[in-house]
């Protein structure tokens, strides 16, 4: 398998990619994913089991399968394979910009037993940057993976082979969905 490296360079918000023989480069669409973030959040983060680790997931699943789909990234975001399950690069950032603008708050409660991180949508959330199909995935995700909690929900995105092909703290390659077991793959054959 090839092992592809990522540099950042926030100042452009560009991520380039590369591989011995190839050099790509994807624009990390910062308002887009600002915008699914915050309609999600408005969608399900009042479920008392929606935290930040749901949130991560139904992310990773949005972009994830509306690559398979559409072989287009929806967002650009880079996502890491961490112990818990793929975590979206840019998800504290783009959180501190909604709570700047007003979209939304963060708090944290208790679920069964444990502190959870909660964010509430305080106004409606704008969608122009994103299109039906990008909405249709979005609602599919939330509708599958949205009423799972945070361990639920880890243990799913774990045998998503995106995320199994990937070694801990690497970024995981989108390319990865061509090969997703049928129980996760959203193409119709």
């Amino acid at each position: 398998m090839v092992r592809w490296g990522v540099e950042q360079m926030t100042f452009k918000e560009k991520v380039v990619s590369w591989s011995d023989d190839e050099v790509t480069e994807d624009l990390f669409k910062k308002e887009k994913f600002k915008q699914i973030l915050h309609y999600i959040v408005d969608k399900c983060g009042n479920r008392p089991n929606v935290g930040k680790t749901v949130l991560f997931k139904l992310l990773y699943f949005s972009d994830f399968d509306y690559y398979e789909l559409y072989e287009e990234k929806m967002t650009g975001e880079i996502y890491t394979r961490l112990p818990r399950g793929p975590a979206p690069q840019h998800f504290d950032s783009s959180v501190r910009e909604l709570e700047e603008e007003n979209k939304i708050e963060t708090y944290t409660t208790d679920f069964k037993g444990y502190p959870q991180k909660k964010y509430k949508s305080l106004k409606a959330p704008k969608l122009t940057l994103f299109n039906q199909k990008e909405k249709d995935i979005i609602e599919s995700v939330v509708a599958k993976c949205g009423h799972m909690n945070a361990t639920e929900v880890s243990n799913y995105s774990h045998e998503d082979l995106p995320y199994k092909a990937t070694e801990d703290w690497d970024v995981i390659d989108y390319e990865l969905v061509f090969y997703r077991d049928p129980a996760f793959s959203v193409k119709e054959e």
